[in-house]
């Protein structure tokens, strides 16, 4: 071969194969997009449910049937007929006006078959059972305002929760959750969301900031080792519960909550506030652990129109390295139900401990937190 010769090598632009499979990708999602409508649209997925029914029918007893007849012709009336219909019989039992749902109880491990077909349902509260999952047709429950279901199972929340956009209450405490599902911020009128005792939660997605009309966020007994910057971003929140966190400090820029009212920071490892906690006019109240707090802005503690409450602690320091390796372990496996109606019971003493410091006109300055290791 000749010294001189040239080879003809292709040369290509990565940039341009780049952009082509972005395009061919884009496309792609967009056909499974329109997929997925034409099978949401589509009568199919009716036609099965009705057979379904038909078949579920058949197994029911007369009178049972006819119950369930009744309530079937409940749902298919217009909103404005089901709140007249509500407002009558709020008149003659108040008992049957109330669209809810509940179940309690270790011996249930599913929802009742039955259950998808009241779909006019406004409330749902599930809780001590063993159920690890949501059923597949929650979505269906367009009319749902309440979804209390604290104490159970449940490693995980479908993303069709995101098309409850009627949603305003959503309970999952003291289950098993490790994340929450972006589309909970389609829940565009919540007002209340209690994720307590999730000891696998560390952090909240970012979607969540679209909640605007959120007034109570309880994250706390987690593992959080900062604020979720969506909570930052919740501009009508009133109530912010982050104790029992990893937490060491704070945002310098907490004062975005111009609504604050309520904000619990203890058992953290906090040793200091940030000064613009001063500068949110509407706060009334804030919970600190006193043992490690150091620093503390002083237009917080002297404010006449703050409670400013410090729960101490006296255990000794090797008393408290035990117990973080305690809890450190108790994190690594599930919560029995014992543990679990502990948890429970400690976070509802303390509730009404500072609840009636609200009524008081002064507050100590330091308040020995009472043990709770034992049943109450």
């Amino acid at each position: 071969m000749g010294l001189g010769r040239k080879l003809d090598i292709p040369v290509s632009d990565v940039s341009l194969v780049r952009d082509m499979w972005e395009v061919r990708v884009k496309t792609h999602r967009q056909k499974q997009k329109k997929e997925q409508e034409r099978m949401e649209q589509s009568a199919l997925p009716k036609i099965d449910q009705q057979w379904q029914y038909r078949i579920y029918c058949k197994t029911l007893k007369t009178e049972e049937l006819n119950l369930l007849h009744r309530y079937l012709e409940r749902s298919t009336l217009t909103g404005v007929q089901v709140n007249t219909e509500a407002e009558q019989q709020d008149q003659k039992d108040p008992e049957e006006s109330k669209l809810i749902f509940q179940l309690d109880g270790d011996q249930w491990t599913d929802f009742p078959r039955e259950l998808q077909w009241m779909t006019y349902l406004r409330e749902w509260h599930v809780s001590g059972t063993k159920i690890s999952r949501l059923p597949e047709y929650l979505a269906l429950f367009t009319q749902l305002t309440v979804l209390e279901i604290p104490k159970n199972t449940i490693a995980e929340l479908p993303p069709e929760i995101g098309k409850l956009t009627g949603l305003r209450e959503l309970n999952v405490s003291y289950n098993r959750l490790s994340k929450v599902p972006p589309e909970l911020g389609n829940c565009e009128n919540l007002k209340r969301l209690e994720l307590t005792g999730n000891h696998n939660l560390s952090d909240l997605p970012f979607e969540l900031s679209s909640l605007k009309q959120l007034v109570h966020l309880d994250v706390a007994e987690n593992s959080f080792m900062s604020i979720p910057i969506c909570a930052l971003r919740m501009s009508g929140l009133q109530l912010l519960d982050l104790s029992n966190n990893s937490l060491t400090d704070l945002p310098q820029d907490m004062d975005r909550l111009e609504q604050l009212v309520t904000l619990f920071l203890q058992k953290n490892n906090l040793s200091y506030l940030p000064h613009c906690l001063g500068k949110i006019s509407t706060l009334k109240m804030i919970v600190v652990n006193g043992d490690a707090l150091t620093c503390c802005p002083t237009k917080l503690c002297r404010n006449p129109d703050i409670k400013f409450i410090r729960l101490c602690d006296r255990a000794s320091a090797e008393k408290k390295e035990e117990e973080k390796k305690k809890e450190k372990n108790k994190r690594k496996r599930w919560r029995e139900e014992e543990e679990v109606k502990k948890d429970s019971r400690e976070k509802e003493f303390i509730e009404a401990y500072i609840s009636s410091l609200k009524d008081r006109d002064t507050v100590p300055d330091s308040t020995t937190k009472v043990s709770i290791s034992c049943l109450l």
